[in-house]
């Protein structure tokens, strides 16, 4: 397979790696810092012995993402002493999208505080129903 077929494969599944990734990491950016590992060792691999992409992606992108935690040491916790506002009982779509985006924080600090295994299995059990 050359480069450009190499590029336009990993190219489809960047959406999944990110996402693998921003969940294990928290961050956008290290995200994205452990997806452009993930393509430079695809590069350097010999993909005539990767049977399935996507799955052999997904490793590597969780092991880079392991790696990262790792090295990143301990991170300041958020204040989570503010008590949450009651839900409201038919919220529009914008407020809708913002209690999406607190409650995707709120899983982050979660899982910052567990170890790097720990919030492998959970991301993997809550992305791909691992048992």
């Amino acid at each position: 397979m050359d480069e450009t077929d190499l590029a336009a494969d990993f190219e489809t599944h960047r959406p999944h790696l990110k996402a693998v990734t921003l969940r294990l990491l928290g961050s956008p950016a290290e995200a994205d810092d452990a997806v452009q590992e993930t393509w430079l060792r695809l590069a350097r691999t010999d993909t005539s012995e990767v049977e399935k992409l996507r799955a052999w992606l997904t490793t590597v992108a969780s092991r880079v993402a392991l790696s990262m935690l790792r090295s990143r040491g301990t991170r300041a916790e958020s204040d989570l002493d503010e008590a949450p506002a009651a839900a409201d009982p038919d919220p529009d779509p914008e407020v809708r999208a913002l209690q999406a985006d607190a409650l995707g924080g709120a899983l982050l600090v979660a899982l910052e505080r567990l170890d790097p295994a720990e919030r492998l299995a959970f991301v993997l059990h809550d992305l791909f129903a691992v048992p």
